[in-house]
């Protein structure tokens, strides 16, 4: 399929929006009640910080809703108003926050329904709007959907749609795309939609694994299995792995999507050699900036002295997860939770662990007693009124 013949054609449609429907100030103060803090304003124009008797929180100089975000919210906020009374679904999580769901919820908007992995869109008649999520959806479901004679509104982020460009401009040169990413999000799965031949790596170790591959040091056999579920149909490492470009999920650790370009940039070098390099690896930069922001700003947090961290975002939130890890590499007590409900008034605390496999974990006696230093950061799809409910529940503990 020629996707970007078929984005051009859907983006001429008379069906289709992806600029909004300039009714931005008659949602604004929605927006605002349910997603602004002057109490978040007030902590950022005191150099990030608050102190409130022995409680000490400081705030990273950068986190919350990025620009992507914020504009996907207010369209889908948009949408509503301009069809107050028509179906209105959306192909996914708006964005990975419970809090931010439950209000589009609240305003008659449907999620397309999920069974093992497999959305349902059986109930999506003509006429029927759906909104596509920050992190964009299939070109399978593009198609569906216009097939299908849906009003789209296209919220995708545009850094996801440079990526999406970027794995067109490797099919255009026959090169294999090598993205980085978690193999299942909605994000990977439109990206690899919109790519030729594509294999996705999860970090650097699975990227290693290939380049070993690609230097003659691994066996076929056990790499296929390794990937199987992490490639383009017909994949062959031995024909597959000789050009190569590399993505990623725009959510993704910054430092080890550069590395991992790195790595087969010297990988190529190595066995084609300087000349002709160019003939098989190419390199574009796809790191988000907010989501390079945020990850510079929690480098320079939990370089100050902290007690422990909070990190708040939804459990599914990728960029949120890195944000975690960076706490966690630096030996910080560090604490991921995806709304202030799960910090108790009993002074324990319901958290995710950094390991995606394991359930949710209560601990008792989350804030010590005496003078205590808290870090905060938040994911970019974490609206700052999140963040001050947590600083309110830290406050009301710190009194105790």
């Amino acid at each position: 399929m020629d996707t970007h013949a078929f984005k051009r054609s859907l983006h001429h449609s008379d069906r289709y929006n992806r600029r909004g429907f300039g009714r931005a100030d008659e949602v604004a103060g929605s927006l605002e009640q349910a997603y602004q803090s002057s109490l978040i304003g007030s902590i950022r124009d005191n150099d990030y910080r608050l102190s409130h008797g022995r409680l000490k929180v400081r705030l990273a100089e950068a986190f919350g809703f990025c620009w992507g975000v914020e504009r996907a919210v207010a369209m889908a906020y948009e949408t509503r108003k301009h069809y107050p009374h028509e179906r209105i679904w959306i192909t996914n999580e708006i964005i990975h926050n419970p809090s931010v769901n439950d209000h589009l919820r609240e305003m008659n908007v449907e999620f397309i329904a999920v069974d093992q992995g497999v959305k349902d869109f059986s109930g999506v008649d003509c006429g029927d709007v759906v909104i596509l999520p920050a992190f964009g959806a299939t070109v399978q479901e593009m198609q569906l959907l216009n097939e299908r004679g849906c009003h789209i509104v296209d919220t995708t982020c545009p850094w996801v749609s440079k990526v999406w460009n970027t794995v067109e401009k490797h099919k255009k040169h026959t090169c294999t795309s090598i993205i980085h990413g978690k193999v299942k999000h909605e994000e990977t799965l439109a990206t690899s939609s919109f790519a030729g031949t594509y294999l996705v790596v999860l970090d650097l170790k699975e990227a290693q694994m290939v380049a070993d591959y690609i230097l003659g040091n691994g066996d076929r056999e056990a790499f296929m299995a390794k990937f199987a579920n992490a490639c383009s149909q017909g994949f062959d490492p031995d024909r597959d792995l000789e050009r190569l470009g590399v993505a990623n999920q725009t959510t993704m650790l910054k430092s080890e999507t550069e590395e991992i370009g790195r790595l087969f940039e010297r990988t190529m070098l190595r066995k084609y050699g300087p000349a002709d390099l160019n003939d098989h690896f190419l390199a574009f930069n796809t790191i988000c900036d907010a989501t390079q922001e945020r990850q510079d700003a929690m480098f320079s947090l939990v370089d100050e002295p902290l007690d422990l961290m909070v990190v708040i975002g939804g459990y599914n939130s990728s960029n949120t997860t890195h944000l975690q890890e960076i706490a966690i590499s630096r030996g910080i007590r560090s604490f991921h939770i995806d709304t202030p409900e799960r910090i108790g008034a009993d002074n324990s605390i319901e958290h995710k662990p950094l390991d995606e496999e394991e359930e949710l974990r209560r601990e008792d006696n989350f804030l010590p007693s005496g003078p205590v230093t808290v870090g905060i950061t938040s994911g970019a799809s974490t609206p700052d009124r999140v963040v001050e409910h947590v600083i309110q529940r830290l406050i009301a503990l710190s009194e105790i």
